[in-house]
């Protein structure tokens, strides 16, 4: 709905969640997230958290770079993979998030429990990335 204006009085929707996912020779399985995250997007960022995982790759990563908004729900899910992945051994990181993710993560001090790194290409090449 506009005014004569060109005023749009409809509702903000939130950009969609786009979710992809690439392997980097065999080293690590790239969850790439694009887009908003919150209670409505929850069950497909599990799932794709979860296949991810279940690949059982040398180590995951979740790229966080395209991420403009991650509420407690994105969170809850990163965490549950983090457990999910330290009990498979299996190194869980997560790169480049944008300021609103950073400021979430430090005001649940899950920046602490977490390893992150600054972009994709420094979680590839960090060697001691650890399951934590």
């Amino acid at each position: 709905m506009s005014s004569r204006y060109g005023t749009n009085l409809a509702p903000a929707h939130a950009p969609a969640l786009r979710i992809t996912t690439t392997t980097d020779s065999g080293t690590a399985r790239i969850v790439h997230l694009h887009g908003e995250v919150d209670q409505d997007q929850r069950q497909r960022l599990e799932r794709a958290l979860r296949r991810a995982l279940d690949d059982r790759p040398p180590r995951l990563v979740v790229d966080l770079a395209g991420l403009s908004f991650c509420d407690s729900t994105g969170l809850n899910a990163l965490l549950k993979t983090r457990l999910a992945a330290n009990a498979a051994g299996l190194p869980f990181v997560l790169a480049a998030p944008c300021p609103q993710t950073r400021r979430l993560l430090e005001i649940t001090g899950t920046d602490e429990v977490f390893t992150i790194r600054d972009s994709v290409h420094a979680a590839l090449a960090d060697t001691a990335a650890h399951t934590g």
